[in-house]
């Protein structure tokens, strides 16, 4: 990967993160859908971006074992 690309990313990530913090605030913006994108950008050059992105998944997994398991009758 070339130093411009990793570059790149990294204000590519950075941008992203911050619209879903301003997100989180503004009614008009999804904001966890920016953060997640940001965290998938910065997982490839970054270990605590990559921590934090498991750490979504895991939860993720959890709620969609609930949904599903409400969903069969239990």
């Amino acid at each position: 990967m070339t130093r411009a690309r990793v570059i790149f990313d990294w204000i590519l990530g950075i941008t992203l993160l911050a619209i879903g913090v301003v997100g989180f605030v503004l009614p008009l913006l999804q904001g966890w859908i920016f953060v997640l994108a940001g965290l998938a950008v910065l997982s490839t050059h970054s270990r605590h971006a990559r921590i934090a992105m498991e750490w979504i998944k895991s939860k993720a997994r959890k709620v969609r074992d609930r949904v599903g398991n409400r969903r069969d009758g239990s």
